[in-house]
Order: structure tokens, then C-alpha cells, then sequence
């Protein structure tokens, strides 16, 4: 299909340290092309919950003008919105029908109806059901069947994961968007928009754990034998290790947030026992000198409990080391920490990789897309090609041509990093690591995982 016939998608990431806006388009071959990318600091998030109204609108805004900067062409009205926070449930219900019909074949319909029954579903008040996933269904007598559409029987049922958030937490999110001059066309779970960008038609068979290490929490979506079996919520993530570091080892937040991306490790026994980290002294105070193993000492313990908290989802549903022949795939921002390939491979006893959203996007884009830190935001355009290919939503029928900037074709973009910075007497250069894979369409479309393992990935 000729790429100026498919609609311009945009996936709206609302973390607690960044909110970034990226517009995408699918060309001829089925990759997206990314026309629009912005983003901006986030002040009103907290542990992935909008708590200030005003400051995230600020956020939003300044992360669509970047958006709008990097191709002006561009008009953005309805946005796919990730949701996150500790205050995200799931459950498992079952669900079944008995069909009018029974002499013709199982429908579209018919299953859309079934999905539709359990937003009935009685759920705590204050709570609000965000999303229905069928598991495996059910016709008649037979079991475990991915795909009931053209089987014949009397009874359609499946069980379902239920995702559920509070009514609040929801409608915060629902108005800053609003309040921003746009639409949420669907608000998507974070883990789920992650596994979308990173994961493989592979992967979902073998059982894999998908870790998507935020700011503010850290989300956990697990598969097996092609179906998602549990959700999570940890909440903890980059900024709690930030502020460890922050009140470990008595400096500003700034100067925590930057030490630990250019010389943290979550491993300390991997660290440098001579080496040393100078900081700027406060106002004709002398500097300070820090260790490299104390700052590793630091985020190795919260890694730990993040890790820990991974190990008991994975036991409280049954799938550890023995049944996720997957491993676990890291992603998000805090993936790209170094040796926590390691550290999460001893703490779990899993297989571990970094997952990057590269298979999805066209030759040629840059290089800071491909960062596991916006993993979230192409899955979600993913999300909209998935409701857009199967007619879940209603989209326009007359799209615009954009061409892709310039900008957005080149070479890495320089990220700004902190002002003045920290020097360090040793530091060693990390090599990149890259990798390829997909998914979504409600888990199950699939390309081949392709990967080159070397070191983690230092930003």
C-alpha cells in the first residue's frame, strides 16, 4: 500500500522524567516511518501518576512544539496515551456466550461481543476497567484455541486478563491530554506498548518477561505459549536510584542524575576500586571526591529490589527459570544501565537482553530513536496500526502527505546533558549493543529475534 494512504499515528509516552510525542507512518513494507519527534523534562509526574494537572500540560505542550519543530507540517489532534503507576491491577475472569447462529461459522462480531461482556465485570469501586485481553478460548469441547474465527460449535468462551487503574489517576491523565488541545484515541499499558516495539513472534512462544525500566515505576508484562499471562506495576525505578544516590553520597540531584549515566554500574564487583569521581565544590566549598564503587554499591542494592520484585511476579504465576525459555528482555531508559544484563541474569536466573524498538522503524532514521528509552512510544503507534488494520477504531479516510524531515533522517541527535559536569580520573568506554524484533496485533504477529551481544549500552 502506498504510504500516503495510511493514517499518521501518534504515540504520547507521559513518564515521570520525560514526556516525549513521536508521530509515525507505515511505508510500503510495513516499517514506520517516524515524521515527528519531541520531547520534554517532566515536573507533574510522579511514580507514573499525574499529580500536577498544570505542570504536566506545560510538558506536553513544550514535547509537541519540539514535535512540531521537527516537521511543521505536521497536524496532531489524537494521540495513543501509555498508562502506568502503582495503582494498576490486573485480573483473570472467564468469559463465555451461546451463539444464535450455531450452523454458520464463528465470527468478528461475535467475538468482539464476548470481549465486550467483561468491561461488566464487577471491579472495586474507585477502579476502572482499562483494558480486556482474551487469553486462550474455548468452542464446545475444545481447548486452548488462539483463534476462534471460522471454528462451528454451540458456546464461544475464553479467559481473559483484565487490566484495571483507578478512576482518578485515569481521569488526571485524560484531562492534562484534553487541557493540551487533544484527543487520547486509546489509553494503552505501558508493558504492553513496550512488549509491542521489542518483542518477537519467538518470544511469545518460548515465555519472556518483558522489563521496561521507567523513571518513576518499573512495568512488567509476561508471555507464554503466545499469550500474556500477568501484568505488573513495580514502583520503583530511575529516579528512586537517582535520589539513592542523591542522599548516599550528599550531592545534588543533577549531579546524582549524571554520575549515575555516565559512571553507574549495577554491578559492583565490576567497578573500579581506583577510580574516582571529582565534583564541583558549592560555593568555595572544596570538591568532593567520590568513589566508583560506592556510586556502584548504590544502585546495585535498588537494582536488587527491583530485580527481587520481578523474581516474585514471575513465582506468584507460576513461570520462572524453568518455563520462560525466553529470558527476559530489558527496556526503557533504565535498561541501559551498565552490567545489568548480568546483574539481572544472577538475581533471576534467567536469560537477559536489552530490547530495542529497531525492527519496526525504516532504514535511515536517527540513531536516538532506536533507544530503548522510547520503546513505549513506538509501540503505541503500533497499537494505532493494530486498531487502524483490524477496524477497531474509526480512522480518517483522507491522509495528508508528509514528507520525513531532513532532521529526522540523519545522524544521532546530541542529547543536552548536564551543565558542568563531573570529571573522571578512569572511566572505560562501553561498547553499543544493537538488536531487532516485533509483535502486536494481539500478540501474534512475529518476525525472527536477531541479536549481537556485547556489552550494555552506557549512555
Amino acid at each position: 500500500m502506498n504510504n500516503e494512504q495510511q493514517p499518521i499515528i501518534v504515540g504520547l509516552d507521559i513518564g515521570t522524567t520525560k514526556i516525549a510525542a513521536i508521530a509515525g507512518r507505515k511505508n510500503e513494507y510495513g516499517k514506520l516511518e517516524i515524521i515527528g519527534f519531541g520531547r520534554a523534562n517532566s515536573n507533574g509526574v510522579k511514580h507514573g501518576q499525574v499529580l500536577n494537572i498544570d505542570e504536566t500540560i506545560k510538558a506536553i505542550q513544550m514535547a509537541l512544539d519540539n514535535c512540531y519543530a521537527s516537521n511543521p507540517n505536521l497536524e496532531i489532534n489524537e494521540v495513543y496515551v501509555g498508562i502506568a503507576g502503582h495503582h494498576i491491577k490486573s485480573l483473570q475472569t472467564r468469559g463465555d456466550i451461546v451463539r444464535q447462529h450455531t450452523e454458520e461459522e464463528i465470527t468478528h462480531r461475535e467475538i468482539d461481543q464476548l470481549i465486550a461482556d467483561q468491561y461488566k465485570t464487577y471491579i472495586p469501586a474507585g477502579d476502572q476497567i482499562i483494558d480486556v485481553i482474551p487469553q486462550e478460548f474455548t468452542v464446545d469441547n475444545f481447548q486452548n484455541i488462539p483463534n476462534p474465527i471460522g471454528y462451528g460449535g454451540v458456546k464461544i468462551g475464553a479467559n481473559f486478563h483484565i487490566i484495571t487503574g483507578d478512576k482518578n489517576a485515569i481521569r488526571n491523565i485524560n484531562r492534562a491530554v484534553e487541557k493540551s488541545g487533544l484527543h487520547t484515541k486509546d489509553l494503552v499499558l505501558q508493558p504492553l506498548a513496550s512488549a509491542a516495539a521489542v518483542m518477537g513472534h519467538e518470544d511469545l512462544e518460548a515465555g519472556v518477561a518483558i522489563v521496561d525500566i521507567g523513571g518513576g515505576t518499573t512495568d512488567l508484562a509476561v508471555f507464554y505459549e503466545g499469550i500474556l499471562k500477568h501484568t505488573a506495576v513495580i514502583p520503583f525505578g530511575g529516579e528512586n536510584i537517582t535520589n539513592d544516590i542523591k542522599t548516599g553520597l550528599g550531592v545534588l540531584k543533577t549531579q546524582a542524575e549524571q554520575m549515575k549515566v555516565q559512571f553507574g554500574s549495577a554491578l559492583a564487583n565490576e567497578a573500579k576500586g581506583n577510580a574516582f569521581i571529582t565534583i564541583p565544590g558549592l560555593r568555595g566549598m572544596p570538591a568532593k571526591e567520590i568513589s566508583v564503587k560506592n556510586l556502584a554499591n548504590i544502585i546495585q542494592a535498588r537494582m536488587n529490589e527491583i530485580m527481587d520484585f520481578v523474581t516474585y511476579h514471575l513465582k506468584q504465576v507460576g513461570l520462572d527459570n524453568r518455563t520462560l525459555n525466553g529470558g527476559i528482555v530489558l527496556t526503557g531508559g533504565g535498561a541501559q544501565l551498565r552490567h545489568l544484563i548480568q546483574l539481572t541474569e544472577y538475581v533471576t536466573g534467567l536469560n537477559a537482553r536489552i530490547g530495542f524498538p529497531t525492527e519496526h522503524l525504516a532504514a535511515g532514521h536517527i540513531e536516538e530513536l532506536a533507544k530503548p528509552t522510547y520503546s513505549t512510544c513506538i509501540g503505541l503507534i503500533l497499537k494505532g496500526y493494530s486498531d487502524y488494520e483490524n477496524n477497531r477504531k474509526q480512522f480518517e479516510h483522507q491522509f495528508r502527505k508528509v514528507e520525513i524531515p531532513e532532521a529526522l533522517k540523519k545522524a544521532a541527535i546530541e542529547e543536552k546533558v548536564m551543565e558542568e559536569p563531573v570529571e573522571m580520573e578512569q572511566s572505560e568506554k562501553v561498547k553499543n549493543r544493537k538488536g531487532i524484533k516485533d509483535f502486536w496485533g494481539k500478540f501474534k504477529d512475529g518476525i525472527i529475534d536477531l541479536f549481537k551481544e556485547e556489552e550494555d549500552h552506557a549512555l
